[in-house]
């Protein structure tokens, strides 16, 4: 992975592209690509690269042209099929210079033109200059993995991997969205194209967007992938093939992605995604696989034991840190700058220290189980949705109620600890079930309770119901032919997956550390598979996952195999309250820069902050839990990247080797 930033006329008549302003927007993103930089201008573009070196280590620097030079592209990411692609292609005449994963979307854009991307296995997003019909093509991989922002001002477009890139630019505006923060108080994050911030963007996952010079004031957009599921229920018969093809998929999936010009590591959890991940690595490889992890002090939130049993089964060469409160309190600040967007929880910090132990440890690439849950149906949220169904069909059962007592046996402070708890939670619009969002209702109510604490200009223009109102508006015209199962999947998929746990938990976290996360159950065969599965393969009964456990269950140790699961979790607000309450904390809740900020009131904090002192943020409720940490990140967003100077130095460090300089606009000046 690496970044990527540039500058684009919207007007063949403008001044051309401002170089050096180009070369500070890349410097941004240093920790994406800190083996060094690249820049292509000409009259219409400035196309800048940060380099992450991983595939072609010598030959493989971008912006990376054709031979001709009429082509450009700026890419951050994988192509992993490339090595076919490049086969395909040489056989039909195409000539390539380099080794690298690159060139391949170059020659398939002039062989396929758009249609290139659907031949595509990777994880990508990626500008791409078409100088003769001077227009852009820009691209954002299935599930929106590598982040691609842009945002115009004074007729030129600025894109970027992160937003703190376009913020290099003086002339950009900095400020918070209304409708961003409305649904990352929602969904837990802003729902593409819209982000955090006013007047920047996003391309959505699985979109393509184009723009031509003189003719669009901003990319036209067109979405040609998203998750689709059977309308009709699956006829039950032989499951045998299904399995298999399940085992095959995934073994695929993690395979392709191994490969890599640098070592190849992988988390482990302890549970069963990341299990399978490592296990699968390991089968390919001659030498011990090196995998790394995380571990609590705190006993509720720890996997060690499950992450010992294993490596012991595996045999892999293990490396963990310990994480408690001290150290997620001391990197918060950090964590909330690199992703950029509101947290309602702490968890994405132990995954940036984490990162960072890859890289101590001297690797840049590591596999992960993300995507599981989503595509097989792993989460309570899918329990919960068919519990309550078959609640609401007896809506005064006294019985069927008794079944949520089986969720979430891994919390100390579980919703569904007592009946009365559970009812009133769960019951509320029981039997609304033609809701498109019946399944995630309960909880996106609950979350959307913080959004009483906002400041009144803030909530000015955004309605009660209007996040997911505009959610509504882009659900898919077959949605509710669906089943049950697979429109909660969905929301999960184009919400959680992509808007957060990619993100702000995932890629965002790996990245800052110059780590790239790569994740095999995100294979497209793998997704295809997975989406046309009958339900009772994914989830039977309450059983979760439950054709992962039959594919793959005979390369797992037996504890891992048949633990309850067990969701990734870090403490949330004892960490700043516990053993003290760190200076940025006090500096950043204070009256005075809530009111600064201008994003919630300064009443509301004080009185939750006090709260939190008197409990040594002990025994909140979920809700307290999530207002306090979006509260902080927003206010920690308001000083680091609105309002501070951290941002705007970002660009400054002008060290770093130009592996590629082309200046056609220079060049023509000196011209005689």
């Amino acid at each position: 992975m690496c970044g990527i930033a540039g500058l684009i006329n919207l007007r063949t008549d403008a001044p051309i592209p401002d170089r050096e302003l180009a070369l500070r927007m890349a410097r941004a993103l240093r920790h994406r690509g800190p083996d060094g930089f690249g820049i292509y201008r000409d009259r219409h573009v400035a196309l800048a690269h940060a380099r992450l070196s991983i595939i072609d280590l010598d030959g493989g620097w971008q912006p990376m042209a054709n031979a001709e030079e009429t082509l450009w592209v700026c890419f951050n990411g994988e192509i992993f099929n490339y090595i076919e692609l490049r086969e395909e292609l040489a056989a039909k005449g195409h000539r390539f210079r380099t080794k690298s994963d690159t060139e391949v979307l170059i020659h398939a854009y002039a062989e396929h033109g758009e249609a290139m991307v659907d031949r595509l296995n990777g994880q990508w997003a990626f500008v791409l200059w078409d100088a003769r019909r001077r227009r852009a093509l820009f691209a954002r991989d299935r599930v929106g993995i590598n982040p691609l922002f842009w945002a115009t001002h004074g007729g030129v477009l600025r894109f970027a991997s992160e937003v703190k890139s376009l913020f290099q630019d003086p002339a950009v505006p900095r400020a918070i969205s209304r409708e961003g923060l409305d649904e990352a108080l929602t969904f837990w994050a802003p729902v593409a194209p819209r982000t955090p911030y006013e007047g920047v963007h996003q391309i959505p996952p699985g979109a393509i967007a184009t723009l031509e010079l003189d003719r669009d004031a901003a990319p036209r957009v067109s979405v040609r992938f998203r998750p689709e599921f059977p309308v009709e229920r699956a006829p039950r018969g032989d499951e045998a093939p299904l399995v298999s093809r399940v085992r095959e998929a995934i073994h695929g999936g993690a395979t392709i992605r191994l490969r890599a010009d640098v070592p190849v590591g992988s988390y482990l959890s302890g549970g069963l995604d990341s299990t399978i991940v490592a296990a699968l690595i390991a089968s390919n490889r001659e030498v011990p696989l090196r995998t790394f992890s995380v571990e609590f002090t705190e006993r509720e939130f720890d996997e060690a034991e499950h992450q010992r049993a294993a490596v012991a089964h595996l045999g892999t060469s293990h490396a963990s840190i310990q994480c408690g409160d001290a150290e997620i309190a001391r990197v918060f600040p950090d964590v909330v700058y690199h992703a950029e967007a509101p947290l309602l929880r702490t968890a994405p910090a132990p995954l940036f220290i984490l990162a960072n132990l890859v890289r101590q440890s001297g690797y840049r690439v590591v596999l992960t189980g993300e995507g599981a849950d989503e595509l097989f149906a792993g989460y309570d949220i899918f329990r919960e949705d068919r519990v309550r169904r078959f609640w609401a069909r007896h809506p005064d059962s006294k019985l069927r109620p008794q079944l949520l007592l089986r969720l979430y046996p891994y919390l100390q402070r579980s919703p569904v600890a007592q009946v009365a708890m559970a009812k009133a939670f769960f019951g509320r619009n029981l039997t609304q079930t033609d809701d498109p969002f019946y399944s995630h209702r309960p909880r996106w109510d609950a979350t959307s309770r913080i959004k009483l604490m906002l400041d009144p200009a803030m909530r000015e223009g955004v309605g009660a119901t209007a996040a997911t109102e505009r959610l509504a508006a882009q659900l898919p015209g077959d949605f509710m032919r669906w089943t049950p199962l697979a429109r909660a999947q969905y929301l999960e998929i184009t919400t959680l997956l992509s808007g957060y746990l990619l993100s702000s938990q995932g890629e965002r976290m790996m990245m800052a550390n110059s780590v790239e996360g790569r994740f095999p159950f995100l294979d497209p065969d793998v997704m295809d598979v997975a989406d046309a599965l009958p339900d009772a393969l994914k989830l039977r009964a309450l059983d979760e996952k439950h054709v992962l456990k039959r594919a793959m269950g005979d390369l797992l140790p037996r504890g891992v195999l048949e633990r309850k699961k067990q969701p990734y979790r870090a403490p949330v607000v004892q960490p700043f309250f516990g053993a003290g309450t760190p200076d940025y904390v006090e500096a950043c809740l204070s009256a005075e820069a809530v009111k600064d900020a201008g994003i919630w009131q300064a009443q509301a904090v004080a009185s939750l902050v006090a709260k939190c002192r008197r409990t040594g943020g002990k025994s909140m409720s979920n809700t307290d839990d999530m207002a306090f940490c979006a509260i902080l990140s927003t206010q920690l967003m308001a000083r680091d990247l609105i309002q501070g100077a951290r941002v705007a130095s970002a660009g400054d460090d002008t060290s770093g080797r130009l592996g590629v300089d082309v200046d056609r606009a220079r060049d023509a000046g000196r011209s005689p």
